[in-house]
């Protein structure tokens, strides 16, 4: 009768904490499957689900906005990377350290990434003394001096100064619509590297979710505009600009297992630039290619 009474015990406790499992199993995959296994790339403006995807490729082109085909999206007092800043600062839109859309970036270190950079002043020695010495005498609130005050103020970049974006695109081939479909998925702004005196190299600033840029930037935005220099009534959004495809970019890069840009598969500039032309023009003819046979 004990051992009937244990082992009744026992199964009602292995009823009791599957049961509890099983619901905190199903409780997680309702919190978390509707994001990240529901087959949809919730990065997306407009997602498509996976099975209806036949073939994918993530791109990467850089855009000057000083070409002749991008000036439109650089209009004096319209910039692409003036609203967009702009916005940042005003908390509508939140930026990314990478691509990857994975990590947020604080507004401190937007703010930060923005600035002109400049060669640090270098104290050593007794001069070091001297200027601790100082520090501690200026930091009485009766002999305070603001940056304004003093004349040393930060600079930010002017946003006719940073005309460079790097754009990532998943090209996929939608099979229920018998077509390639371009579906960006960040934009990243650059600095020139004529504008970095200090290293001279190129720095990306920050990384945008295009999907939110879409929804709280551009949407319904007159500033957020493709200028129109035949017609100044007929300015597109850029939300439109950017699904006609109205940007034009250097292929910098393909989805490959060694995460390499073109350029660095090649020793020649020269011979890199025609890998990456020859690239574009494949992806072409593979789509044109597709329903023949």
């Amino acid at each position: 009768m004990k051992k009937s009474t244990k082992t009744l015990l026992w199964a009602g406790l292995s009823v009791s904490l599957f049961s509890s499992l099983f619901t905190t199993s199903f409780s997680k995959a309702q919190e978390y499957g509707a994001y990240a296994n529901d087959g949809y790339n919730h990065n997306s403006v407009r997602p498509i689900h996976e099975s209806h995807i036949m073939y994918q490729k993530s791109l990467w082109h850089r855009i000057s906005l000083k070409q002749k085909q991008n000036r439109p999206f650089f209009a004096t007092g319209n910039e692409i990377t003036g609203i967009i800043i702009d916005a940042v600062k005003l908390g509508i839109i939140r930026p990314y350290q990478n691509d990857s859309l994975q990590t947020r970036m604080s507004q401190e270190d937007f703010l930060s990434n923005i600035q002109i950079p400049s060669d640090d002043i270098q104290y050593d020695g007794i001069e070091q003394v001297i200027f601790e010495q100082q520090n501690d005498v200026w930091n009485n609130d009766d002999i305070w001096a603001t940056e304004e005050e003093s004349g040393v103020e930060s600079q930010e970049f002017y946003a006719n100064q940073l005309y460079t974006l790097e754009i990532k695109t998943d090209v996929f081939f939608d099979k229920t619509r018998s077509r390639m479909i371009n579906d960006i998925q960040t934009i990243s702004i650059i600095i020139p590297a004529e504008m970095n005196p200090v290293t001279g190299l190129e720095k990306t600033i920050a990384t945008f979710s295009y999907k939110e840029l879409v929804q709280n930037l551009f949407r319904d935005n007159s500033s957020a505009i493709y200028y129109n220099e035949r017609n100044n009534q007929a300015h597109r959004n850029l939300e439109e600009a950017f699904d006609l495809m109205l940007a034009n970019g250097t292929l910098i890069k393909y989805a490959n297992g060694k995460d390499e840009h073109i350029m660095d598969m090649y020793d020649d500039q020269h011979e890199a630039l025609l890998a990456s032309q020859n690239y574009q023009a494949n992806m072409i003819e593979y789509e044109s290619n597709l329903w023949e046979n």
